[in-house]
């Protein structure tokens, strides 16, 4: 690989070789620091089985964005299934197709492990970077020489100097807690009283997708609910997520196959009966937390990013994508900055933490849409005119999901342009009172015209 030397008198040190660690590596790669990644588990190329989340991955815009300015989107496009809607389970039977957007946008879904995998393997195609699995970060001061202490699993400790200590290491992060110790740390911790767990749907008997394909299943009930993501090799990563009081009060196989059949009952032979018994009796629902800290960095010796600045509950599929994205406004502040981190690390850390903010909130309020509101008739209406505006104004009206899954419009502008929106829409119903999606939107057509000028008086253009 062809890196610039200019910058290799900096020493990095990146803590956590999950997604955003290995792809981080590949940004400092390039940029031409000596990179050195640490991770805490063995090297996963090489493991038959690996422990940990294994919830598939919803890639979408800022995800594939930021793989880009490392040229590695096209090497991920075939590691993923585009999934173009929804597909709602009701408890009769019943499906219903809700678009994500318009025909040609999709989200895809990924496998974890294969996707970290390539990004270790691209991050250690590059000369200056060195992987050192199995070291578990015992301590980290953040003197004017950043100076760090590894654990490796014969108890034998490494020390280590850098310029910069990067913690990508995850919700639990171990290089947050040693800034916490160092500075004013706002720190907000939070677990729901939701938790989750992985089932899987496997092809069926002629070898094929069980499901529609190319859609995000979901089986909404109002306090919980169960979605399934399709895997290249035609099954289905199946996750229930519910309350753990729910989970707890299933003691053996009649009373699973009781609540199935009540509450997901078109899933059972999807599933197959024994597959889920033996699944679900041996696993314990796992906790689903989110974090909200600040600030990101000490001076610029040390930044935080991913889930180790902002930890989120799944429901919205921008955990990664966020994470990605972090790597990616942090390499435009390096470029703004000339690779000076004292200051680029301070404007980052202003910069994203009220987007990193917004959209922790944000995926906890698609769990309540994806679990209940998307049965509401209401929800429908405002989605189908959501898609009729967007058609009429596509400059102007952009839905909320478009602008967080199909964009790079910052998070917090996203909800400020969902808040002019629901704002406008409350008016005009106020106005009109109750009336069909075709009455509104053929009343929006033909007063297009005046609608822009409203918009234009209200400072909404």
């Amino acid at each position: 690989m062809g890196e610039d030397t200019t910058n290799h008198r900096k020493h990095i040190a990146i803590v956590g070789g999950g997604l955003v660690g290995s792809l981080n590596a590949c940004f400092m790669a390039k940029r031409g620091y000596k990179v050195s990644l640490y991770e805490l588990r063995k090297d996963m190329r090489k493991e038959e089985h690996v422990k940990g989340r294994s919830i598939n991955l919803a890639l979408s815009e800022r995800g594939l964005s930021t793989l880009d300015a490392v040229g590695l989107r096209e090497r991920v496009i075939p590691y993923g299934i585009p999934m173009y809607a929804r597909m709602i389970h009701n408890k009769d039977g019943t499906k219903k197709r809700i678009p994500y957007g318009k025909s040609h946008q999709f989200i895809m879904s990924v496998d974890r492990r294969k996707l970290n995998e390539l990004l270790l393997s691209e991050s250690e195609a590059h000369s200056n970077v060195e992987l050192h699995f199995q070291h578990k970060l015992k301590k980290c001061s953040f003197t004017e020489k950043p100076k760090t202490v590894f654990e490796k699993p014969n108890g034998e400790l490494v020390e280590e100097t850098f310029d910069v200590v990067f913690g990508n290491d995850g919700a639990y992060s171990a290089v947050r807690s040693q800034l916490m110790k160092t500075t004013r740390f706002d720190f907000q911790q939070s677990f729901i009283p939701h938790g989750y767990m992985e089932l899987s749907i496997l092809p069926n008997s002629k070898g094929d997708f069980a499901m529609e394909a190319n859609c995000l299943h979901i089986w909404p009930r109002e306090e919980f609910m169960m979605i399934a993501l399709p895997n290249l090799d035609k099954s289905f990563t199946t996750t229930l997520f519910m309350p753990f009081d729910i989970f707890e009060s299933i003691h053996n196989k009649e009373d699973l196959i009781d609540f199935f059949e009540k509450t997901f009952p078109d899933s059972i032979p999807l599933i197959g009966k024994q597959e889920l018994i033996a699944t679900f009796l041996s696993r314990k629902a796992l906790p689903l937390v989110s974090v909200k800290c600040k600030p990101y960095n000490k001076d610029g010796k040390a930044v935080i990013m991913g889930d180790a600045a902002h930890a989120m509950v799944p429901f919205y599929g921008q955990g990664m994508n966020a994470g990605f994205e972090d790597c990616l406004v942090l390499e435009q502040f390096l470029n703004e900055y000339n690779d000076d981190f004292d200051e680029a690390l301070d404007k980052y850390s202003q910069y994203r933490h009220v987007d990193a903010v917004s959209i922790c909130d944000l995926a906890m309020y698609n769990y309540i849409e994806m679990r209940s509101l998307v049965n509401s008739k209401f929800f429908l209406m405002r989605k189908a005119l959501d898609n009729l505006l967007n058609r009429i104004f596509p400059n102007t009206w952009i839905p909320l999901y478009t602008t967080v899954s199909f964009s790079q419009l910052r998070y917090h502008k996203c909800i400020e342009n969902k808040k002019w929106q629901d704002q406008l829409l409350n008016t005009i119903l106020k106005t009109i009172g109750a009336m069909s999606v075709v009455g509104l939107g053929y009343l929006v057509w033909t007063q297009r015209t005046n609608l822009i000028v409203l918009l234009q008086e209200q400072g909404f253009m």
